[in-house]
Formats: C-alpha cells, sequence, structure tokens
C-alpha cells in the first residue's frame, strides 16, 4: 500500500510504517491500495465565495460569513462556521440569518470570484489538458498517462497542485480521486474541508451498497420518490433488478441506475463540454402578482440572457420561464420556438406569454429565464427575408450592441428597460 504525505508530498513505498510521516513528521497521510492507478479526479474549492472574502479581510477569519443577497436574496455559499449554525447554499437568507443572527453578510462580487476561479483553472490546465469545468470552483481532471511527464503518480500531482492553490492563493480546495467521475465527485465530498479523500474500483461497490440512492447523478427529488415507492431507498437495492428491467421501469435513466449502482461510469472528461443553456433571473424588492409588474422585470433578464447568447455565438430554441412563489414554490414553463435564435425581442415574447398564463393571482418573490437547445451562429438557417418584423428586430438589436460596445449598456436602452429599473434587484 503505498503512502502519500500531502505536507511534504513524500510518496513512501508498499511496507513503510503507519503513522506521521518520516521524512516531515506531518499527520496527512494518505494511502490506499490503487493510490498509484487512479487518474481521475474531481477538485472543489472549499466554501469559494466565502472563502476568498475571509482571505481578503482577515479580521473575519474567526466570524461565520454568509455571502448572498440581502434579506430578500438567497445564501450563494456560507463559510465552514455558518455551516455549523445550519446555513446552507440556496437557503432563503432571511432563514439564514435567523439560524445565524451574528453572521456577517457579504454581497457577491462575481468578478473577483471569477478572475480567481480563471487562475486556479490555470494551474489544474498545466497538470492536465483534459480539465471539465462545472462551476466557477470546481472540475474534473483526466491525468491518467502523466506520470512520466510530472515525475510521479497523479495522486502526488494532485496533493502538489492542492499545496500550491493554499500558498498562492490563500484558498483550500478538496480533492475526490478515483476511477471515474461518478466516483471521483463522491470522493471529493468525504473529508471537507482541505481534504482528499479515494475510492478504489476494488471497493465500489461495497462502499455504494448502503448509500441512498438520491446519491447517483441525475436523481432528483422526484425520481427518489418514484424510487422509494417501488421499494428502492438504497443503492443496495438496485443491485438484484435486471439493467432491461429498470430500463423498462425508468427509460434511459435505468441504465445509468444500474451500471452507477456498480460504480460504473463511462462518461469521458471532456474539457470543451458544450454549454446547455443560459439564464438570468432576479429576486424582486417586493413580491410581484400581476403580469404587467412581471414583464417589466422579464425584459432586461432577456437582454441579459440575449447579450451572452451573442458572445458565445449561440442561437436557441427552447426559452424556459423560472418563478417562484412567496412561499418558496418554484416551478417553470418552458416554450418552442419556430427558429432558433439569440434576440432579446422573441425571447421576451415568448417569456411574456407564459407570464400571462400563469399570472393567476399568486405572489412571487423571483423570475428568471433561460434559453436552450443551441445552434451556432454559423450553423443556423439564415434569416427568412420575408419575415419583415425579425429582419427589423436584428437590425434594431445589432444596432443597439455597436452603440453599447463603444459607449456602454447604458447609452441607449429600450422603453422597457427604464420601466424595469424600479423593480429590478441583482440576484445573488
Amino acid at each position: 500500500m503505498t503512502r502519500l504525505c500531502r505536507d511534504c508530498l513524500d510518496l513512501q513505498p508498499a511496507g513503510t510504517a503507519e503513522g506521521a510521516c518520516g521524512r516531515c513528521g506531518g499527520h496527512r497521510m494518505l494511502s490506499h491500495p490503487e493510490l498509484g492507478e487512479l487518474g481521475i479526479a474531481h477538485i472543489d474549492c472549499d466554501a469559494f465565495y466565502a472563502s476568498i472574502e475571509k482571505r481578503d479581510r482577515p479580521e473575519l477569519r474567526d466570524r461565520p460569513v454568509v455571502v448572498g443577497g440581502a434579506r430578500r436574496g438567497v445564501v450563494a455559499a456560507a463559510c465552514y462556521i455558518a455551516r455549523l449554525y445550519g446555513v446552507r447554499s440556496a437557503m432563503p437568507m432571511f432563514k439564514a440569518l435567523q439560524a445565524c443572527p451574528d453572521a456577517v453578510v457579504i454581497k457577491p462580487d462575481m468578478a473577483k470570484y471569477q478572475e480567481v476561479g480563471r487562475a486556479i483553472r490555470q494551474r489544474m490546465l498545466a497538470l492536465t489538458p483534459l480539465v471539465e469545468p462545472l462551476s466557477i470552483d470546481e472540475a474534473y481532471l483526466d491525468l491518467q498517462g502523466t506520470e512520466t511527464v510530472h515525475g510521479g503518480p497523479p495522486a502526488l500531482s494532485l496533493a502538489r497542485l492542492a499545496l500550491e492553490i493554499e500558498r498562492d492563493f490563500g484558498l483550500t480546495v478538496s480533492v475526490g480521486l478515483s476511477s471515474n467521475k461518478f466516483l471521483a465527485k463522491i470522493a471529493s465530498d468525504l473529508d471537507k474541508p482541505r481534504g482528499f479523500a479515494v475510492i478504489g474500483r476494488a471497493e465500489a461497490q461495497d462502499f455504494l451498497a448502503d448509500k441512498p440512492v438520491s446519491l447517483i447523478w441525475g436523481v432528483g427529488k422526484a425520481l427518489a420518490r418514484r424510487l422509494e415507492r417501488d421499494g428502492i431507498r438504497r443503492i443496495a437495492d438496485l443491485l438484484p433488478i435486471p439493467e432491461t428491467e429498470l430500463v423498462a421501469r425508468y427509460g434511459a435513466m435505468g441504465r445509468r441506475l444500474y451500471r452507477f449502482a456498480r460504480g460504473e461510469d463511462s462518461r469521458p472528461v471532456e474539457p470543451n463540454a458544450p454549454t446547455k443553456s443560459i439564464s438570468a433571473e432576479t429576486t424582486f424588492n417586493e413580491d410581484l402578482s400581476e403580469a404587467e409588474d412581471l414583464e417589466r422585470a422579464l425584459w432586461p433578464l432577456c437582454e441579459t440572457v440575449a447579450r451572452r447568447l451573442r458572445r458565445q455565438g449561440l442561437l436557441g430554441i427552447s426559452v424556459t420561464l423560472k418563478l417562484k412563489t412567496a412561499d418558496f414554490r418554484q416551478f417553470t414553463r418552458s416554450h418552442r420556438l419556430s427558429a432558433p435564435t439569440y434576440l432579446a425581442e422573441i425571447i421576451f415574447r415568448a417569456g411574456r406569454e407564459m407570464v400571462r398564463a400563469n399570472a393567476d393571482g399568486r405572489r412571487f418573490r423571483l423570475i428568471g429565464i433561460g434559453v436552450s437547445d443551441f445552434k451556432r451562429e454559423e450553423e443556423a438557417d439564415q434569416l427568412s427575408l420575408l419575415d419583415a418584423d425579425l429582419v427589423r428586430q436584428h437590425r434594431l438589436e445589432d444596432a443597439m450592441t455597436q452603440v453599447r460596445e463603444k459607449s456602454g449598456s447604458a447609452a441607449i436602452q429600450r422603453g422597457r428597460s427604464l420601466l424595469a429599473n424600479d423593480r429590478r434587484k441583482p440576484s445573488a
């Protein structure tokens, strides 16, 4: 069994005595029968937003810190001290403050977080080009076959990277190492914060057996309830069921249930995984119920989504409206366009119809709009010259984009934007 000291990076051969590191005396020893063989990793920055704020404001080191919107917003991140009080990401801020009244609430600084996230990702890319980002603060890495380049197994490279991030950015990460993405992601959650956990091939099925079936990627609340009704609560409950039967019951998801229950995952680490959706949302200062008020709030979000689509050269054909009621019940509605678009006006028209269909007197605290099912701009059909309105919208938005690029985003606005300003509040 190979042992690795995560403090001095000493890689010790099988047969080395257990206990502290014989080289530096450190106690962060990592040992596993497959340590020198595994090469798929998941790296997750610990309480990323909150950790950056604590790093930049040392006086907050021993205080509970929550990053998020004002009282009507939600928690974007909570430090580990705040988590001891029960504060969690996506929790309504008023509930977070009820649980931890002394929490220091900090408004998110996304530009700062993105800059740090990009810099850390560059460190990952220095190890392997096979880096698949999941978000600003986590990614999969495929380090298989890099032993010669880096002078040691992937575990050594990952431990070195974790120390470099700590030294150069003042942040900690947790690492999960395994034979595939599913198991690596699970492993990274086992030893937080500043952790490094390993799940080997040989132990995977036994390790998973007593875990809830909701641990399987893709099993949300609705499917978990359906599985429970079918007598499937733990992953072990899936093992006696043939794959054909699971597929018959649950469609394509049945195949994933069968394979993941056995610790099998053939998904590659995809460094250029395509964007699946682009969206924007906002939380209101006061609950809204009138369709007209919701439409005013919707328009600037459509402009934001359209701007992001243009930047990435994407057109989408599916528009999804998101609404959250005053009592935090969330639902979505979708509409498929006749042709892909990146126009704010077309996105808004689809969203407006869905708003009108669902503004039934309920009070809403949040609205969002998203676009998916993409085509690249060069792949989309040419604009139909017979659709004069569509031609006019393209020309109008192209002209507005050019003005904004030269003079700033506030240089030119539609009337809807001015009407929405009194209602709009940036989302956490």
